[in-house]
């Protein structure tokens, strides 16, 4: 009997749970409806796809499929940590990761904070669309505008040229590649950035700078003590989500601005996968990668968000 008193005291508490939860349901149906595309979404290209990383450990052969491709273990790991172009690669990449989140990361930010103090309505709107508009550019029109650019007769080397200076091949001078990389992401996505932080501003109380400006504080002030905490939760959260992907920079810039005199210094993971996975077929080596990649990014995430929840504002 006292064996059976504590099982139907959890079943009497899961038939409970099962009711709220499917009362809960049907109270929000409407709710539940608009975020089932997007939970289908993750669960067949992000979820699904995870079962095909079984090949970083088989010599994956494409006629005979994942089933019956051979074994082989950390085989293509230890190819890939004794391949001399990987490392150079890692570095590459991890390089232009760090570059752009010391650069790229707050420049969201900061360009929030500005827009925030335009107070006419219509600059504000203006100025929000003149940044907004390169984000919907490809990456294949914002090369070419690169190139177009930094071209012997572009606008650039036209300026230098106005003050003496010989023109410089950007696009084939290895030192200037990371720049330009740096720099033309930035461009693109500032203004798309910008939207999450300036929905984080709106929700602040006015009553604070209300509260300040009575208390004397000026314009900066406000924004040194008010803004910035306020924007701080945000802040946290899309560092956490950016340190996640930190080795995964996207291709399409990468590819549509590498040249052949670049490759020392541009060529990144993703490149290098195309080139190994789709041009040579190395899919087993290839996915091996993306593996180690995932893994990096995860243990970063893991470290800030450990870091994070002792301001009380991680993602778990």
């Amino acid at each position: 009997m006292a064996d059976t008193v504590p099982n139907r005291v959890a079943a009497t508490r899961s038939r409970k749970f099962k009711n709220r939860y499917l009362e809960n349901i049907r109270q929000h149906k409407m709710l539940y409806l608009m975020i089932l595309p997007g939970i289908l979404f993750f669960i067949v290209f992000k979820y699904v796809p995870l079962a095909g990383s079984i090949i970083a450990f088989q010599k994956y052969q494409i006629m005979k499929g994942i089933w019956d491709s051979p074994w082989v273990g950390l085989d293509n790991f230890r190819f890939i940590f004794t391949y001399p172009d990987f490392y150079n690669v890692l570095r590459n990449t991890a390089l232009i990761a760090l570059y752009q989140l010391i650069f790229g990361f707050p420049a969201p930010i900061i360009l929030a904070l500005l827009f925030n103090e335009v107070r006419s309505a219509l600059a504000k709107r203006t100025f929000q669309s003149f940044f907004y508009l390169p984000h919907f550019l490809s990456w294949v029109v914002v090369g070419g505008i690169v190139f177009e650019l930094l071209a012997t007769q572009g606008v650039v080397n036209s300026v230098r040229g106005w003050f003496g200076f010989e023109p410089i091949l950007y696009m084939q001078e290895e030192r200037y590649f990371r720049t330009i990389v740096v720099i033309s992401a930035i461009w693109k996505e500032i203004g798309w950035g910008t939207i999450i932080y300036l929905a984080a501003l709106s929700g602040v109380n006015p009553h604070l700078y209300e509260a300040a400006v009575v208390d004397g504080a000026g314009r900066w002030k406000q924004t040194l003590y008010i803004t910035l905490p306020s924007l701080f939760p945000t802040i946290v959260v899309l560092f956490l989500l950016r340190i996640g992907n930190f080795l995964e920079l996207g291709f399409d810039q990468i590819f549509n601005l590498l040249t052949p005199m670049t490759y020392s210094v541009g060529d990144i993971i993703e490149t290098y996968v195309f080139r190994a996975g789709v041009l040579q077929g190395q899919y087993s080596v290839t996915t091996a990668i993306g593996l180690f990649q995932s893994v990096i990014g995860f243990a970063l995430l893991w470290v800030f968000n450990r870091m994070a929840r002792k301001t009380e504002q991680g993602l778990w």
